[in-house]
């Protein structure tokens, strides 16, 4: 068994090394929508509010159908939803360009941005999905558990890395080029890279073993379980952390005169969060994904507490540093809690579930807070992450008290 054990393939070599960049680029469009949405409309119509508008109709969009489309692949697999979606998506976003230039009303700019959500393809959590069913059909059991704690890892660095560098690639694109560029690029890169990971080998791997053993999936009642619930919650408060967070950050370097620099101020965060987000791959069996997802979430809360008190751009970049130390693992353990408690053959609707938590909580949060800034100024705004935070910690102590103790 050692032997075995010893020679048994790794998931690199299972997966193949150009998987892994596919994989990478196509999650790239995605990151670059509601950015590259907000811009085009903010320059062709001049309106940031019908912008603010638009970039939330992508999120709803994503919302509302994502979860739809990982159960489509769990039924009929991941090719046919993904070949599909990136056909629709490319001609929605070269669509959405056609329609902001036109003269057409404003509903008609909303619903384009909503079709551009609800076609996007659930790379991300398709990605998680595969991976994870090939960890559980082609590794030793002994292998398994460190196998997707590691795979969840770099997932989560690979979305923190993408949605830094994809608003970055937005604003470079629409700066030296035109602002319809970056909704250009990403719609050719939809077609050809989504196209790429619809048909590479693992897709058909994962359509092909669905059901190999005779057991049907399960029902969908059990995608409502409390044990998968919480997690889809936890997740939530991640997503209205990130909404927040960015959203009142703006706010408090408007209020110093250089709102443009918030993007840069906020990758502190981001890069650390992904640095650490690979680090949890090495952590110690004994410390429990329970006991993760409480310790993290109390980093994640005691740096909330500094964002709100900070009065200067050195005590609000400590206080971000200590967010990437908090929010990263706490995401990677979420998606390995619930790639850990997916029922039968529904593992790519729960990670769509927990995709969509994100998206939802982040333009929530990020309406919420931009009206608060808005309203009652930027303090009140800094109080946002806070309460995200809270929300955090709560769904973690009640996943303990749902678990039963291990004997």
């Amino acid at each position: 068994m050692t032997q075995t054990t010893s020679h048994s393939p790794s998931l690199l070599r299972l997966a193949g090394l150009p998987y892994f960049l596919i994989a990478f680029v196509a999650r790239l469009p995605f990151a670059m929508m509601v950015v590259g949405v907000l811009t085009i409309v903010v320059s062709a119509r001049g309106s940031l509010a019908l912008g603010g508008l638009t970039s939330a109709a992508v999120g709803v969009g994503t919302a509302v159908i994502g979860p739809f489309l990982g159960a489509a692949a769990d039924r009929y697999g991941q090719r046919r939803v993904l070949v599909a979606a990136a056909l629709l998506n490319s001609a929605m976003l070269a669509g959405f360009a056609v329609v902001v230039y036109s003269s057409l009303g404003s509903a008609l700019v909303l619903v384009s941005a909503f079709a551009i959500g609800a076609t996007a393809p659930q790379v991300s959590p398709m990605s998680r999905s595969r991976l994870v069913t090939i960890i559980d059909d082609r590794m030793p059991q002994e292998r398994r558990a460190r196998t997707t704690s590691a795979t969840m890892s770099y997932e989560s660095a690979a979305d923190e890395t993408v949605f830094v560098f994809g608003p970055f690639l937005v604003g470079a694109l629409a700066s030296f080029i035109a602002p319809w560029a970056p909704i250009a690029l990403a719609s050719a890169l939809t077609l050809l890279f989504v196209g790429a990971f619809a048909l590479h080998p693992t897709g058909r791997h994962v359509s092909a073993t669905r059901g190999a053993d005779g057991a049907a999936p399960s029902s969908a009642a059990e995608l409502f379980r409390p044990l998968v619930l919480v997690v889809v919650v936890g997740i939530f408060g991640v997503g209205l952390f990130f909404g927040s967070t960015l959203t009142a950050l703006t706010s408090f370097m408007a209020d110093l005169g250089a709102a443009e620099q918030a993007g840069l101020l906020y990758g502190v965060m981001g890069i650390g969060s992904a640095i650490l987000a690979l680090g949890v791959a090495w952590l110690p069996a004994r410390f429990t994904l329970h006991a993760r997802w409480l310790t993290f979430g109390v980093v994640l809360l005691g740096g909330s507490v500094l964002v709100a008190t900070a009065s200067s751009v050195g005590a609000m970049t400590v206080a971000l540093a200590i967010l990437g130390i908090g929010v990263g693992p706490t995401l990677v353990t979420l998606y390995s809690l619930g790639a850990a408690r997916s029922p039968l053959g529904r593992s790519a609707t729960v990670m769509t579930m927990l995709g969509s938590g994100v998206v939802v909580g982040q333009a929530a949060a990020s309406a919420i807070t931009g009206e608060l800034a808005e309203r009652a100024g930027t303090a009140p705004a800094l109080l946002m992450p806070l309460i995200a935070s809270a929300i955090v910690v709560v769904a973690a102590i009640a996943n303990r008290l749902l678990t039963p103790p291990l004997r």
